[in-house]
């Protein structure tokens, strides 16, 4: 990792809030995996970055922090190529736009939001000219709301069948994604991560997949719900870093 130059007097208080949230967090989810009948090292938290300055993500990476979450490529282009520890994994967490995506390989390891066979076969192929192999999850809109993206769950099966049948070399099929209902009361939030976490189980009975684990789901908002139901990852911001 480059060490980026952080103020003399804003370090120890910046690194020191990040470190206690961090902290907590862990603590939070520890818990909350335990009480579900988990093992709280099954799921990854992925510290959400985006629009944060890279000392804050410094200081995260101080804190033990592994994983990063960035939604734009903007900015993350101004971000990423300070930090080059290759124990730090980085997320691809926002809407892909196909002309964009070749920038992918050379920046995430995961990208969290395909949502269309044309936009797995774009990284795809990218991957495989940068020798990357990218893990992908599919982005599911498994609430039906009209204002986001993603999968209509119908369409799961046959996005993964296609995607199956094209051999890709240069991604990795590793689960689904998905947006909790914004302002729900926890039987909602369950019962939304429920059918994902059912669909993940359909993929990977249905095609044998060995590998299509992962359940993307969960914020700062509706973590604990998301763990109650399987969760594996967490992609969770202002608890971290503060509101933006």
């Amino acid at each position: 990792m480059n060490d980026v130059p952080l103020s003399p007097r804003a370090e120890p208080s910046l690194a020191s809030k990040i470190a206690d949230n961090l902290a907590r967090l862990h603590e939070r989810i520890a818990t909350a995996a335990q009480r579900a009948g988990r093992d709280p090292a099954t799921i990854r938290l992925i510290a959400v970055s985006k629009s944060k300055p890279k000392e804050m993500v410094q200081a995260a990476i101080r804190a033990g922090q592994r994983d990063f979450g960035e939604s734009t490529l903007q900015d993350a282009h101004s971000k990423i190529p300070y930090f080059t520890d290759p124990a730090v994994s980085w997320h691809f967490i926002g809407h892909l736009q196909s002309n964009k995506a070749k920038h992918i390989p050379r920046l995430f390891d995961w990208i969290h939001s395909v949502d269309s066979l044309a936009l797995a076969e774009r990284p795809d192929r990218l991957g495989q000219a940068q020798a990357a192999r990218l893990k992908v999850l599919l982005q599911v809109n498994i609430t039906r709301d009209p204002a986001k993206y993603g999968l209509a769950p119908e369409a799961v099966f046959d996005t993964v069948q296609g995607i199956l049948a094209a051999e890709p070399a240069g991604i990795r099929l590793r689960g689904l994604m998905a947006i909790g209902p914004p302002r729900a009361r926890e039987p909602e939030l369950r019962a939304a991560f429920a059918r994902l976490r059912a669909l993940r189980d359909a993929c990977v009975q249905r095609f044998a997949l060995g590998e299509f684990t992962e359940l993307s789901m969960g914020m700062s908002a509706d973590y604990l719900a998301a763990i109650r139901e399987g969760a594996t990852m967490l992609r969770i911001g202002t608890a971290i870093f503060g509101e933006r």
